[in-house]
């Protein structure tokens, strides 16, 4: 009462003391409260209302009353001197209710008037429809990526009655991080995506940070067979486990009452939730993200949680917070083995810099993972991804035909609010299928390919070459145009007589991506330095180098060439490198040498790809 009281003291005192401007045309009355305190009321009926956004400037809170009671809190960078984009705030929802922003900006002024001048004021507008229109260069074509706004871990992802649901961590009201709430997406075949609307929003616990989704056939959480349950964290001034459950197959959820489900005295989040068949329990990993360690809980109803044991605690990369865990049983390939393997998010820490995705394999036994050591004992550091732009990977639930398909982040948090896009901000890897296989080493390693799905994404073929001898001199391929570019490369290479191949991508700018195959050294390597656009943050200009194991003397490589990013595949599956690159225009010309001797192309096939189709 005594925050209403005050708004409505503050109201009164505007009539006199500030300007208010608005016409019966435009549906907005604004009032100026003071130099950092403006009022806006809405008047007419509309479906949005236009924010204008300026990325300079800092975070203005948007407090939104219904009647005069608080709905919600956004931050948003209110637009100052110019409009970088808008974003829209759906009045729709309150249709018949008194709608009102209490807006305190941080750029406060020595005068109520020059406050009043601020763009986003006169800018500022009611509209039924929202432009989704894509302004942007580099958005990818075919990768998964927001409608508008910033995009940062995939959540909650499960498959149900044949679709694919994907959610995401979000900022609808800006494409810097912010605002924390599950956007939606979802498709029948990993490719084609439906954008739905924000599934999860913050509430008084919090913002609405990573979690998981299963499906409750059984109904022990007494939701309803069927029921789609998510677990989450909830990001207030501490950071708690919470509950929602959908009846409507993922699109609507009820929060639980009773939440939050799990307390902990330190920061813990990003709670990954299976069915652990064995025991017949619920398990949730739970990251301790400043302890470096996970924390294993086991449930029979996903309402009531029993910490069981933790891991981690000493092992692997310790450099940064340990975030988004996922366990899952994953085959052997080649013969009747399973093993367990937990994913391992860390930030900073990664292996190249900045944010990366480790992972330990071992045993579980529904309470404990027991992680596989060297010969001397040690537990062995491995990375999911050679790249610097792979992080916060995690699993559908319920994938089909035993199947276990992953999707990560495509960015690195040392610049992700930096790279030369606006109206949004990231996208995700291409799906991927993943096993294990035993190297010569003894050791068991991820084997990653791209999803069978993503081959529907192939056009025509380009270039086909069969049997060419590579040396010294460049041999140049011509690479599709249609499209920006947009191309998926199949190479196979021999270099028992080459000390190094090198495959370059370039353009006519004389930008180039220069990876370096080295048997000798047994290791696969991408230099983006000269990439295009680097300079937006110092620790983008960046050579990644992948290990090779087993049969260092034959390479072939399956290369996702998009508008902003370059995704390869080990062809058997032994690594996968992941990194953005921004072109000023794009790659037209695939190059091939090699030094030290010859090295054989066995074969080389280009296909341009097709854009997804997507709503």
């Amino acid at each position: 009462m005594k925050y209403i009281r005050h708004i409505a003291a503050c109201l009164m005192a505007a009539v006199s003391a500030a300007p208010a401007f608005g016409d019966a045309g435009r549906g907005l009355e604004i009032s100026h409260l003071g130099t950092s305190n403006t009022i806006v009321r809405v008047t007419s009926p509309a479906r949005y209302l236009l924010l204008p956004v300026e990325e300079s400037v800092d975070d203005a809170t948007v407090n939104v009353l219904l009647d005069g009671r608080r709905e919600a809190t956004l931050n948003v960078r209110l637009a100052r001197n110019k409009v970088d984009y808008y974003v829209p705030l759906d009045i729709s929802r309150y249709a018949g209710r008194s709608v009102l922003l209490d807006i305190v900006t941080a750029q406060s002024r020595a005068t109520v008037r020059e406050a009043s001048d601020d763009a986003c004021w006169t800018l500022m507008s009611l509209s039924d429809s929202f432009d989704t229109t894509n302004r942007e260069k580099y958005r990818p074509a075919f990768h998964h990526t927001p409608l508008y706004g910033w995009m940062n871990d995939p959540n909650g992802m499960f498959y149900k009655d044949g679709r694919w649901h994907l959610y995401y961590q979000y900022n609808p009201y800006g494409s810097k991080w912010q605002n924390m709430t599950w956007g939606h997406s979802s498709s029948p075949d990993l490719v084609s995506w439906t954008h739905h609307d924000p599934a999860i929003e913050p509430d008084d616990l919090g913002t609405v940070f990573s979690g998981s989704c299963v499906v409750d056939a059984d109904n022990t959480a007494g939701f309803g067979s069927g029921a789609v349950v998510a677990l989450y964290t909830s990001a207030g001034v501490n950071q708690t486990q919470s509950l929602a459950w959908s009846n409507d197959g993922g699109h609507t959820f009820t929060k639980y009452a009773g939440n939050p489900v799990i307390t902990l005295e330190s920061e813990a989040r990003d709670p990954n939730v299976f069915w652990h068949e064995a025991t017949g329990e619920w398990v949730l990993l739970l990251a301790h993200a400043l302890d470096h360690e996970m924390l294993i809980y086991t449930s029979p109803d996903l309402k009531n949680w029993t910490l069981r044991s933790s891991f981690g605690k000493g092992l692997g990369a310790q450099d940064g917070v340990w975030e988004c865990p996922d366990l899952m049983q994953l085959p052997v390939d080649g013969t009747d083995e399973r093993k367990w393997v937990l994913l391992c998010n860390l930030n900073p820490g990664g292996v190249f810099g900045g944010s990366a995705t480790q992972y330990f394999v071992g045993d579980f036994d529904g309470a404990s993972f027991i992680p596989d050591t060297l010969s001397d004992g040690s537990v062995p550091v491995k990375w999911m991804d050679h790249g610097k732009d792979h992080y916060a990977t995690v699993s559908w639930s319920g994938a089909p035909d035993g199947r276990h398909v992953v999707v990560g982040w495509m960015s690195n948090w040392q610049y992700a609010a930096e790279v030369p896009t606006k109206q949004f901000r990231s996208a995700n890897t291409l799906p991927r299928d993943i096993a294990l296989y035993r190297a010569s080493d003894g050791q068991y390693y991820l084997r990653t390919m791209p999803s069978p799905e993503v081959d529907a994404l192939r056009g025509r073929k380009a270039t086909a070459v069969r049997g060419r001898r590579i040396g010294q001199r460049p041999q140049r391929f011509a690479l599709p145009t249609q499209n920006d570019g947009v191309c998926e490369i199949l190479l196979t290479l021999y270099a028992s007589r080459a000390e190094a191949v090198i495959i370059s991508l370039g353009n006519d700018a004389g930008e180039s991506v220069d990876m370096v195959y080295d048997p000798s050294a047994a290791s696969f390597s991408f230099d983006r330095t000269l990439s295009g656009i680097t300079d937006f943050n110092h620790d983008f200009p960046a050579r990644t180098e992948a290990p090779l194991t087993d049969d260092t003397k034959k390479l072939s490589l399956r290369i996702f060439v998009d508008r902003s990013s370059i995704e390869i595949f080990d062809g058997e599956g032994r690594f996968v490198m992941t990194n953005l690159v921004f072109p000023t225009s794009p790659y037209t010309t695939l190059t091939l040498s090699a030094t030290g001797g010859r090295a054989s192309l066995s074969s080389l096939e280009v296909y341009s790809l097709n854009p997804i189709a997507s709503n």
